[in-house]
């Protein structure tokens, strides 16, 4: 009776694509056949979708197969491939792969070739691995030569990052496109930071984790580095950078989320002052935590205490060593109680807000008017530039130091960076002015609901107010309560306590009446 020899198959596809096809299956099928037709028993398959470059031991099916044979010595196990560029498209690795695999017992055969154990057979079979490291060396170039040269005309060629999408034209290829339900989260997001609404990247990321609709691992986290990646990608502005294959920094075919000034700003904000991170648990139970100060000026902190019964209380204290208030504690419904009330007096009547609305219509006319002079003087400012820009050209071509060329260079780009500035303000220029209440409308509804918006408004909502009508910390006096607080412009100058400031001065003056003066005024 005679014993069926053992074989273990392997497949591997190297391009992901072919999963839409049958490149794993139809190999186990064609190794199957000739299993069948050799009258071996296929004990197991091992799957990779891994490219053929690089260590073999990277790939888990290959690892897995190498860890069976490892524990079945002394199976003399046949392994079994349909191509000779399954097991490596590098000739090193295949020459060790072949080693290892030989010490663990096994033989291997082929569909499309024939290994034979002479100086002839192992010559023929190193050329044919290395005719295979050829083949994927060529189309590497190749790929990167027309991956590069479509980044230099401006369309991004690698996976769409998050907020886009891929959309197959028939002119252009495949045209990255903003992916509708996550966009207008990002462009939240990018803006708020930009305008102070989130003053880390850490703040960002506790707002993008969340939006239901933001795409998240499995722990529903996208952690600190992913946030600054997305506050520090070009894509978002609009703009294509690879610095790894010197694709300099230039407008994309695709359209941004968000403006190129607003990116820039971005980038001038985390590399200025460093804010401490927020805690997003403490906000959302004190969301007054860093907008009040004690008496001596210190920021106040918040926290939970407990008692001896273990209820918890919710407190505003101070921590300065050096203030004689260190550790005593404000309980949390008194501090916002009064904050509360405070904006309770930033109310305005009908007739304030019927002159706010004339002076920001008037303010909307200016700019209209003067959209035009501006655009001209903008102009003006980018031949300047180019100007500059051929100078320092010619200065490169002249100069024989490496180091002042460098040094040219790096000046060249940073009027590359105003020029693209400039650019965007131009275009923005040639779009029409918005329609007032269209412009005006989220500005007049605040001024006129601070106290509203405060009530009925979520965490965000809060902070927006926090930060709109205060200019500067409220300082907290444990005896008074708060003092005069620092408003922003709108409710400092145009508020209704200012008007009830003012009186109408009487016909006569104000100055005490002199004997002459009331002679004078009978004989008119």
């Amino acid at each position: 009776m005679t014993v069926e020899k053992k074989c273990l198959v392997y497949v591997r596809i190297s391009d992901l694509k072919q999963r839409e096809g049958s490149g794993l299956k139809s190999q186990e099928h064609r190794c199957r056949e000739h299993a069948h037709d050799k009258g071996y028993l296929v004990e197991n398959v091992f799957q990779d979708e891994y490219t053929g470059g690089g260590d073999y031991a990277r790939r888990p099916g290959m690892s897995a197969l190498l860890e069976y044979l490892k524990a079945h010595k002394n199976d003399n196990y046949i392994v079994l491939f349909d191509d000779l560029k399954r097991l490596a498209r590098d000739t090193r690795f295949h020459l060790q792969l072949r080693q290892v695999l030989s010490g663990y017992g096994a033989t291997v055969e082929c569909l499309n070739y024939r290994f034979e154990d002479t100086p002839e057979g192992d010559f023929m079979e190193t050329l044919f691995a290395a005719q295979g490291e050829l083949e994927r060396k060529q189309i590497g170039r190749q790929t990167k030569q027309k991956t590069k040269a479509r980044l230099e005309a401006g369309f991004y060629a690698f996976n769409a990052a998050v907020g886009f999408k891929y959309l197959s034209t028939k002119t252009q290829g495949k045209l990255l496109v903003q992916d509708e339900s996550v966009a207008p989260i990002l462009k939240e997001a990018l803006e708020g930071f930009a305008m102070g609404r989130f003053q880390t990247a850490q703040e960002v990321r506790f707002f993008l984790e969340s939006e239901p609709n933001f795409p998240k691992g499995s722990s529903g986290k996208i952690g600190n580095s992913k946030a600054k990646d997305i506050l520090t990608n070009p894509l978002y502005a609009g703009y294509i950078e690879f610095k790894p294959w010197a694709i300099t920094l230039r407008k994309g075919q695709h359209e941004g989320i968000i403006s190129y000034q607003t990116f820039c700003k971005n980038q001038e904000r985390l590399k200025g002052r460093a804010y401490a991170p927020t805690k997003t648990n403490l906000n959302q139970d004190f969301i007054l935590r860093g907008a009040v100060a004690c008496e001596c000026g210190n920021s106040m902190t918040a926290a939970w205490s407990k008692s001896q019964t273990g209820k918890r209380y919710p407190y505003y204290l101070c921590q300065n060593r050096k203030c004689e208030h260190k550790g005593r504690s404000i309980r949390r419904d008194v501090i916002e109680k009064e904050f509360e009330d405070i904006l309770k007096t930033l109310s305005h009547s009908e007739g304030l807000i019927r002159a706010v609305d004339k002076m920001f219509r008037k303010l909307w006319s200016q700019r209209a008017a003067s959209q035009n002079a501006r655009k001209v003087s903008l102009e003006n400012d980018y031949k300047s530039i180019d100007a500059q820009i051929e100078i320092l050209l010619d200065h490169i071509v002249d100069a024989e130091s490496g180091i002042v060329m460098k040094r040219l260079e790096k000046r060249v780009c940073g009027w590359e960076d105003k020029k693209r500035l400039i650019e965007e303000k131009i275009s923005n220029m040639g779009r029409p002015v918005k329609p007032f209440d269209q412009m005006y409308r989220t500005a007049m509804l605040f001024l006129n609901n601070v106290n509203k918006i405060w009530q009925l408004g979520g965490i965000e909502e809060k902070r927006m107010v926090i930060k709109l009508a205060l200019t500067d910390r409220l300082i907290y006096d444990r005896k008074t309560g708060y003092r005069t607080p620092s408003l922003s412009l709108p409710f400092k100058h145009l508020g209704d306590y200012f008007m009830r400031e003012k009186i109408m001065v009487p016909g006569l003056g104000i100055e005490p009446r002199t004997r002459g003066f009331s002679i004078l005024c009978s004989t008119n």
